[in-house]
């Protein structure tokens, strides 16, 4: 018997990479890789959950046909988890699948009535994935892959195929909208917080920090992807032909002998990954580490512009730069966040230890000491952007990099004068730092961080 063609809509689901279910007799389960336990689960559920492993069935083809509440609710359970891709089909064909790397807020109603998607956002980015067409926002919860043209054609606004059906474009609609793929009407062009984002600047922020899209080590930071396909590049660049012109040698035991302060802390300075549990910093030394390094010298006012002076340079003297000392252990000093406050040269608390987010912060900073131990002061390195994309275009991201690499470079000759010990780390999770200071990302975010510390003798 030949089965009856598919017609109309399916909702379609799956694991998504990474995630899974591990089954046990007596209704239990644990979900992967969070370690998830639920328990009282029902047949229908059990099954559910083994066919989900195994590929992707329509809510048709799971135990009651699309009718059984408990099934129905463990879809819905699993997909406010983040652990489920859900594919819209139509007539039997694939069309988009949400492929979720975060928890999604609550799903929006359908509108039947909506047969025009919204205006797309100007940080959607559309591109070819491992041969898949994927569109990407910065700040969403997933990216949706685009498996029929008649959907690319629908969310960009291009004619030229043969429109779906308004059911198909009422739900593509509602899916974007809960993706956060659209934008309300010229928010992004009239408030200065998303205009003077460039699409390329924030979805390179989003891509390079750990912690929203990216929570798998194995895939993020040093993981050496290359090694057994390409050889590694030699230290040394290939010589330019021609005679080579030579320079004077410089005598650093005799600059060292002179006392030249800096000559010593360039040559003597070395990444610390391992701090003295017994000896921790003072109170004194981080007001002393911060005195030297980021405290305002003096405020210029030119009109309506204000700039600031710090002891390293910044460009156009603007100085967004902000930085919190995620606080473990320092002597005379409660643990917690703090936010320096360079003008009047103080700590100002932002939030306790305990709070679940700090843990966001300092455990992936961890992975870079010896050991595993935590850092005994963390610092965050925060821009306020709006102080950058005032005044440049095109560029801002990549100049507030650099402030990050020019301040990480005179804390660590700081530190090393005052024989504390750093390391910086090219990583920070800029969702829980927002989370914490109680900012939007979009206005301030988080750029990279440095451990401070006494090293261990």
């Amino acid at each position: 018997m030949t089965a009856a063609p598919v017609t109309g809509r399916e909702l379609a689901y799956a694991f998504r990479a990474g995630a899974s279910a591990m089954t046990a007799p007596g209704g239990v389960a644990v979900l992967l890789p969070a370690k998830q336990r639920m328990t009282g689960l029902t047949p229908a559920q059990m099954q559910t959950l083994k066919a989900l492993g195994r590929g992707r069935p329509a809510l048709s083809e799971l135990p009651g046909a699309g009718a059984d509440p408990a099934v129905t609710g463990i879809l819905d359970d699993l997909v406010g988890r983040g652990l489920l891709t859900v594919t819209m089909r139509w007539a039997g064909t694939d069309l988009y699948t949400l492929r979720p790397f975060d928890s999604p807020p609550p799903r929006p109603p359908v509108s039947p009535d909506s047969t025009v998607v919204g205006q797309l956002s100007k940080f959607a980015v559309i591109h070819r994935v491992d041969g898949r067409c994927v569109a990407e926002h910065p700040l969403s919860w997933c990216d949706i892959e685009i498996h029929d043209a008649g959907m690319l054609a629908v969310l960009t606004g291009l004619p030229g195929v043969d429109p779906p059906a308004p059911q198909v474009v009422a739900e593509l609609a509602r899916d974007l909208t809960w993706a956060g793929f659209t934008a309300q009407d010229d928010a992004e062009e009239s408030e200065f917080a998303t205009r003077s984002w460039g699409a390329h600047e924030l979805w390179f922020h989003r891509k390079s920090t750990f912690g929203v899209r990216a929570k798998d080590w194995g895939r993020f930071g040093p993981t050496k992807w290359a090694a057994g396909s390409y050889p590694p590049l030699p230290a040394r660049k290939p010589e330019y032909p021609g005679p080579a012109v030579a320079l004077k040698d410089v005598d650093l035991d005799e600059l060292r002998v002179t006392g030249d302060a800096l000559t010593s802390a360039i040559e003597d300075r070395a990444s610390c990954r391992d701090f003295d549990t017994e000896s921790t910093p003072t109170l004194d030394q981080l007001g002393e580490f911060l005195y030297r390094t980021h405290r305002n010298r003096e405020l210029r006012v030119i009109g309506a512009e204000e700039f600031p002076s710090r002891p390293y340079p910044s460009g156009g003297g603007l100085y967004e730069l902000e930085v919190y000392p995620v606080v473990r252990e320092c002597q005379g000093l409660p643990t917690g966040m703090y936010h320096y406050d360079s003008f009047d040269h103080v700590l100002r608390p932002v939030t306790g230890i305990d709070n679940p987010a700090i843990d966001r912060l300092l455990t992936p900073s961890s992975l870079t000491l010896s050991g595993g131990q935590l850092p005994q002061i963390l610092f965050v390195f925060a821009a306020r952007v709006g102080r950058i994309m005032w005044t440049y275009e095109q560029i801002p991201y990549a100049v507030m990099l650099k402030h990050v690499g020019v301040l990480t470079q005179t804390m660590s000759l700081v530190a090393t004068d005052m024989g504390l010990g750093t390391v910086a780390q090219g990583y920070c999770d800029t969702a829980a730092f927002a989370e914490l200071a109680g900012v939007d990302e979009l206005t301030e975010c988080a750029l990279g961080s440095l451990v401070l510390g006494t090293p261990k003798r």
